[in-house]
């Protein structure tokens, strides 16, 4: 993701058009685009602004946040419980996300699920001549 365009090119812009120059204009003058002019004339004459507003960050956890008690609580009961289920829990209870951000409302706390059953079947046998190690 880019910088924001400085604050100081912004209000050259927007004095530019207060001036009388289009927003066309004063874009062309000022060497930027001419939507990224528009939205900064729009944006002073909304908001009394035209400072560049955060970019990027988390948006929409908040929404599944606000889940947590109830996620927990239903992983503390069912260890084993697939991300899938919980997304249909989630859902019966009016709230509708995705499988990737339940991984990441985990991945925030660090909690992993290994299925340890599973990569042990998965192993080969010992391959002969190996040195055996002691644990």
């Amino acid at each position: 993701m880019g910088k924001p365009i400085s604050v100081d090119l912004r209000q050259r812009v927007c004095k530019a058009v207060s001036e009388g120059l289009s927003c066309r204009q004063a874009a062309l003058r000022f060497e930027v685009s001419a939507s990224s002019a528009i939205r900064w004339v729009a944006q002073l004459t909304t908001q009394g602004s035209f400072a560049p507003r955060p970019q990027g960050g988390d948006q929409r956890s908040g929404r599944i946040e606000a889940e947590a008690d109830f996620i927990l609580s239903r992983v503390a009961e069912t260890p084993d419980i697939t991300l899938a289920e919980l997304q249909t829990l989630l859902s019966a209870r009016g709230v509708d996300v995705g499988i990737g951000t339940l991984w990441r409302f985990f991945d925030r706390r660090h909690i992993s699920f290994k299925k340890n059953c599973a990569r042990r079947r998965a192993r080969t046998g010992r391959r002969s001549g190996s040195a055996r190690r002691v644990v």
